[in-house]
């Protein structure tokens, strides 16, 4: 949270101290499409490692991690919930033609279909930003699992941020600090994170599966 509030106050100095390429509304949808963007890499990369750390492990804690997939599968559960509300009532006008189905009933139906929408919304953003925090509550297998994907999920949304055109028109050397920044605080972190559970509490990788 501290890392989180450090990145927040840093980026507002560099809107405010260098000219911006984009508008206000801009800005935002790009850090908000960053988000998701987040959060489809966490989808695709997360069931790999998981996987794999559970294919590593020796019995009998590969049978306890198996029973532990509840967590992760609810939380991608909520996002794919969320998304298929919405385009179920907004693709080709589904909403207004279910509540056209209810005579009557209409304007209640309608209301109802409004507030669906308004709650799979923000039921969905606020999912999409729990889960890429929690790491898809990874950690519900095993402690060692989202500060491993953290790093690699700060690393592999680098390379998506590479390709696009800086917001800011800032020197060279600060576009590069606040590239960069962000992985590396991420993977030091995380290094500390699984430090701290081998010195505390003699948590490890190799004990973690096992071994």
């Amino acid at each position: 949270m501290l890392r989180s509030g450090i990145g927040l106050a840093a980026t507002c100095w560099l809107i405010w101290s260098y000219p911006v390429r984009e508008s206000a509304a801009s800005l935002v949808a790009e850090r908000l499409s960053d988000t998701f963007a987040t959060a489809g890499v966490l989808l695709v990369a997360g069931p790999l490692v998981v996987m794999g750390f559970i294919a590593s492990s020796r019995p009998p804690v590969r049978t306890v991690y198996w029973r532990r997939l509840g967590g992760p599968i609810g939380g991608v559960a909520s996002l794919f919930a969320s998304a298929l509300t919405l385009w179920l009532l907004l693709k080709d006008d589904g909403g207004i033609r279910l509540t056209q189905m209810l005579g009557p009933l209409q304007f209640v139906g309608l209301i109802a279909v409004l507030a669906a929408v308004l709650f799979a919304t923000v039921f969905g953003l606020t999912a999409v930003v729990l889960s890429v925090h929690y790491v898809f509550r990874t950690g519900d297998i095993h402690q060692v699992l989202p500060p491993a994907l953290s790093s690699l999920l700060a690393w592999l949304t680098l390379l998506l941020q590479t390709s696009d055109e800086a917001a800011v028109a800032a020197p060279a050397g600060v576009q590069l600090l606040f590239l960069y920044g962000a992985p590396l605080s991420i993977t030091l972190l995380s290094g500390w994170e699984l430090q701290r559970l081998h010195a505390r509490f003699g948590v490890t990788v190799r004990r973690a599966l096992g071994r």
